[in-house]
């Protein structure tokens, strides 16, 4: 089966690195694509047309400031992709509970092991 289009849909356009990077700077605040080509050091038209598929999904926005287009995150873009993986944060919580629950236990092993050596050495000295 094919895969859909990078400008099909949010899900899509995220697939790549690059656009989640961008992505990223962007929701600390507004920046210029000069800002974002300088501190992704990729080539400007390369920053640009990231940023034109990521806003024909509306996940980016822009604005004109003077001779200048500042790009923002779009919060009303992004929320059906962190609903969706709301779905997931039990899943998540689950895992993360059986993966403390195995180390809290191998540390209890280990402490164990060792108070058992300890004994172990303390009777043959005595």
């Amino acid at each position: 089966m094919a895969r859909a289009a990078t400008t099909s849909d949010a899900f899509n356009a995220v697939a790549e690195p690059r656009r989640r990077a961008i992505l990223e700077l962007l929701a600390a605040g507004e920046r210029s694509v000069g800002d974002l080509v300088v501190r992704l050091r990729l080539e400007q038209p390369s920053v640009s047309k990231h940023l034109g598929v990521l806003r024909r999904v509306g996940l980016v926005r822009a604005r004109r400031h003077g001779r200048q287009i500042l790009y923002e995150a779009n919060p009303e873009g992004i929320r059906p992709m962190h609903e969706w993986t709301k779905t997931f944060e039990r899943l998540w919580a689950h895992q993360l509970l059986r993966v403390k629950e195995r180390a809290e236990e191998k540390a209890r092993q280990v402490e164990s092991d060792k108070l058992g050596g300890f004994k172990k050495n303390f009777k043959e000295e005595a």
